[in-house]
């Protein structure tokens, strides 16, 4: 499993917002094949979260790689491999 933490640069958000129907189709996408759990903006909005589902971190990074908010030059993703070991979610094994 995977956490996945979008990072964005200072004043990126109005070219990000122009990107938002693109990003969304690549999220439901990803949220049918049941690779994506859950996602989630930051607060304050300087970037977003999503825990993924999987044990290839090459297949997870190629999905990251997907994403239209990339075509900005001025987000990245940060992939953090994780283990849970307790959880109150539906779906997620420990």
């Amino acid at each position: 499993m995977f956490l996945l933490l979008l990072h964005y640069d200072d004043g990126v958000l109005d070219e990000l917002d122009a990107l938002i129907p693109e990003h969304y189709a690549y999220v439901d996408r990803h949220m049918r094949a049941g690779t994506f759990l859950l996602t989630a903006r930051r607060d304050p909005r300087v970037g977003g979260v999503i825990l993924a589902a999987g044990t290839d971190r090459a297949r997870i990074e190629e999905i990251t790689a997907e994403d239209p908010f990339l075509r900005t030059g001025r987000v990245h993703y940060e992939v953090i491999a994780i283990e849970p070991t307790r959880s109150a979610l539906a779906g997620i094994t420990v």
